[in-house]
């Protein structure tokens, strides 16, 4: 295999896994920078109002964009496979049925965001006086949305061949391009929350560019001809039956994330800023989390595919212990420079006190949050998406919302808002335990082998 890909299958695991996630957590780190510059830059230089208008905008691009970031996980799970099996035809078709996904759920994602934005926020009881400016930063930002998921689909299939370090050299140029368009569009030019959806949409265009030109460039398996992307045999089925689970999954949490973010709502504009202050901080935070769950599914589906069950175990630990363990850190320093953190997204007082009462009720348990997501990777990069998609959505969907739902019938409290993410994260790593624990998550030719001696 070439130089450029990371084959999973050989060598020390905590090795292979580590060098593999710091590439994917500083690339997904940088692709958090594009809506975490907008919030500082439009919290100091517009205002609290406007700070809270993109806060809450989150939530619903979360919605839309999560069900792509599920399929670009199917159609890794299914690249890294073929990849560790060293099949090069299944490589290539799997990489164009990709893409061919990405073309499809990109332009229906472009006409959908920009249609619905204002249902959507009506819905959400947005409160007037950030309307206005919530639904002008969604629909210019879903204007370009569509390069955002072809970057994102491609941006899979490296991660797929171990390949995390290319991704992550043109998420640096677009996130870096996209302060200098921020500053330029909103401070020179006075263009408002507008000129920061535009300086995103632009950044995500070089993004999707540059990734492009590198998979149509490269000689490897997984080579990109433009007129080869179509949908593949039976591969669009099989993508989606490990996809859609995925997919369905982000969607329905997103839309319980919608659902918090509608109760933050009801508290007012400083709350909704605070929080949309924190809420950039956990953005943050969390990726590294993801970064190694991304990792673990990779790592799970080449030595599948290579026939490696034990590998896939000792993998499992590895990098659920290396997302445990990250998150204890980060908890605690978090909670150490609590006002330095929260002080970058606004200078009014208020704002930075509801941040800062957020944040002690989500840096304590992150733990929880990375052993749930950590080890549920690992059973994903096997295929069983849709065990994991039960998981999910039990835990951190349907929980939250009637945790949501009772306690504000008690009474309108934010810190009864609040408590729903630890408690439901605890939730979830219960489960997913016991799911590991109890059931047959690897393929069945490991259970032969066992029954077999």
């Amino acid at each position: 295999m070439s130089k450029k890909s990371t084959v999973m299958t050989e060598g020390a695991i905590w090795k292979e896994i580590l060098f593999f996630s710091i590439p994917l957590i500083l690339g997904n780190l940088f692709q958090q920078l594009y809506n975490t510059v907008d919030s500082i830059i439009v919290g100091n230089w517009i205002g609290s109002e406007a700070l809270a208008a993109v806060g809450s905008s989150g939530a619903i691009i979360n919605l839309l964009v999560g069900f792509c970031i599920g399929a670009s996980a199917g159609a890794g799970v299914v690249v890294s496979q073929f990849f560790g099996a060293g099949n090069r035809e299944g490589v290539r078709k799997a990489v164009h049925t990709t893409l061919a996904i990405a073309v499809a759920a990109g332009a229906i994602l472009t006409v959908a965001g920009v249609v619905t934005t204002p249902m959507i926020l009506r819905a959400m009881d947005t409160p007037q006086e950030v309307f206005e400016q919530s639904s002008q930063y969604l629909q210019v930002y879903f204007g370009g949305i569509f390069f955002s998921v072809i970057y994102n689909m491609s941006a899979g299939i490296l991660n797929a061949v171990g390949n995390s370090r290319r991704s992550l050299i043109y998420l640096i140029i677009a996130a870096v391009s996209n302060i200098f368009l921020d500053i330029f569009f909103v401070v020179i030019l006075k263009m408002g929350i507008i000129g920061a959806a535009l300086a995103t949409d632009i950044s995500q265009l070089l993004s999707c560019i540059f990734i492009l030109g590198f998979l149509m460039r490269s000689q490897e398996s997984y080579h990109v001809r433009l007129r080869d992307i179509r949908f593949y045999d039976n591969l669009l089925g099989r993508i989606l039956k490990i996809g859609l689970p995925t997919g369905f999954q982000n969607i329905v949490i997103s839309i319980s994330n919608v659902i918090v973010q509608s109760s933050v709502n009801s508290f007012g504009a400083v709350v909704m800023a605070g929080y949309a202050a924190y809420v950039k901080v956990d953005g943050f935070n969390i990726l590294p989390v993801l970064s190694f769950s991304m990792a673990a599914s990779t790592f799970a589906g080449q030595n599948v595919g290579a026939g490696k069950y034990d590998r896939v175990k000792k993998g499992m630990w590895v990098s659920t212990g290396m997302g445990v363990g990250y998150t204890i850190i980060s908890g605690i320093l978090l909670l150490m420079f609590a006002l330095q953190v929260i002080g970058v997204f606004s200078g009014k007082p208020d704002v930075v006190q509801y941040g800062i009462y957020v944040m002690k009720f989500f840096c304590p348990f992150y733990w929880l949050l990375g052993f749930l997501h950590v080890m549920a990777g690992t059973v994903r990069g096997t295929g069983k998406t849709f065990q994991t998609m039960v998981v999910f959505l039990v835990s951190l969907c349907v929980c939250r919302v009637i945790w949501i739902w009772a306690v504000l019938r008690i009474d309108h409290k934010l810190s009864y808002v609040m408590t729903a993410y630890p408690v439901t994260w605890l939730i979830g790593a219960v489960l997913i335990a016991l799911y590991v624990w109890k059931g047959k998550w690897m393929p069945e030719a490991y259970y032969r082998m066992k029954k077999e001696g």
